[in-house]
């Protein structure tokens, strides 16, 4: 009888050792160790345990992720070497069960190159997209660059049906895109208490306060934003508009704050740290996106709706997948500040509505772009591939 309990008992532990050996991946990642949408892709993954290595040209540290460096010390000692043989040797030497690329250029190029199966490329958005200003030689290059990418990658992902459509376009089959959203850490970014501390030290106290957390650049249009700060202020005169970010429309801006006479309410308060972005959202009443452009729904636009906040919005991307217009939020077109001054005076008009718009985004982003659920997905797909291959 004992002898029979002591064999169930290996066979037991035998089964529970080869299910973790199972579970465990090593997954290697191409993409750029300083973006925070990388470091939290790929934390996820490190974090549940699996062996992660990460592959850059640029320098960054992920807790308990290797990165390997391109610059130093393999560039030095190959540099008579294309990078993608670089690149190839070092796969090879990790002996990955799965390479995943992040953005069709540069890092899915070379992934591509690299001949590597199971190969899994995301895109970004801006890497499919094809602007007038870029000519069309460069147009005809990127139209054969991503093709190749598209045609030797067995998974590819993205976070937006346009950006869907658009690799379709390009030639890939619907059935080897998966939607898979960056997602918003809705633990960190949650409906929370404003900070009266911060609300002193940015000199707003007891004002109505509008936040803007796009960069300075003229993709994001934040002119837009300031443009339509005269209009509320003539009807709400307290009015505070929080500019953060940085970019090359930095100073411009600021002018012509100065020169519309609302430098007093702007206040541009640069770069925030993403562990400080909550304590923001929490202390303001709305936040607005004056983009001309994105892929799927803006980071800072999801995770203030992940704070319970009401969202204006430009009639971009795939915006209106995510806020319906008078129901969680509003869309407005795009370089039109007298609309947006409209939406903005009427949310600040009317708290409840305010707090009817902010309960509803909460669970928007709770139940189809939560974080931890979206990697749990991508999680499942890794096994699907390393299982079929």
């Amino acid at each position: 009888m004992l002898r029979t309990l002591i064999s169930i008992c290996v066979i037991f532990i035998s089964i529970v050792i080869n299910i973790l050996k199972m579970v465990k991946m090593k997954i290697c990642y191409l993409a750029n160790a300083q973006s925070i949408h990388t470091q939290k892709w790929i934390k996820f993954f490190a974090d549940k345990g699996h062996e992660i290595h990460l592959i850059s040209f640029e320098k960054g540290h992920i807790e308990n992720v290797k990165v390997h460096n391109l610059k130093q010390p393999f560039a030095p000692r190959f540099r008579s070497l294309p990078r993608a043989r670089i690149i190839k040797r070092l796969i090879e030497r990790i002996n990955p069960e799965i390479l995943h690329a992040h953005y069709l250029f540069g890092y899915g190029f070379y992934g591509a190159l690299c001949g590597f199966k199971p190969f899994i490329v995301t895109a970004w958005g801006s890497d499919v997209l094809f602007l007038p200003s870029e000519g069309l030689i460069k147009q005809f290059i990127k139209r054969y660059m991503l093709k190749y990418v598209i045609g030797k990658a067995d998974l590819i992902t993205c976070d937006a049906k346009y950006v869907k459509e658009a690799m379709i376009w390009l030639g890939a089959a619907s059935e080897k895109i998966s939607l898979i959203c960056f997602g918003v850490d809705t633990r960190r970014f949650s409906p929370g208490e404003k900070s009266e501390k911060l609300r002193v030290e940015l000199g707003i106290y007891n004002s109505p306060v509008v936040i803007s957390l796009r960069n300075l650049e003229p993709i994001y249009d934040v002119e837009s934003l300031i443009k339509s700060v005269p209009l509320v202020l003539k009807e709400i005169p307290e009015s505070k508009f929080l500019i953060a970010g940085k970019g090359s429309e930095e100073k411009r801006l600021m002018e012509l704050a100065k020169s519309l006479g609302v430098s007093g309410n702007v206040k541009f308060i640069g770069f925030i740290q993403n562990e400080q972005i909550p304590q923001y959202l929490n202390t303001v009443d709305i936040y607005v996106s004056t983009s001309l452009s994105d892929a799927g729904i803006a980071a800072s636009t999801a995770e203030a709706m992940a704070c319970g906040l009401p969202v204006i919005v430009t009639d971009v991307a795939d915006n209106k997948n995510w806020v319906e217009d008078g129901l969680n939020g509003f869309v407005v077109p795009v370089k039109d500040p007298k609309s947006l001054a409209e939406k903005i005076i009427y949310l600040l008009k009317n708290e409840d509505i305010r707090k009817e718009f902010g309960k509803i985004n909460r669970k928007i982003i709770e139940e189809r772009n939560n974080y931890y659920k979206e990697m749990e997905k991508m999680e499942d797909v890794y096994k699907e591939l390393i299982r079929e291959t």
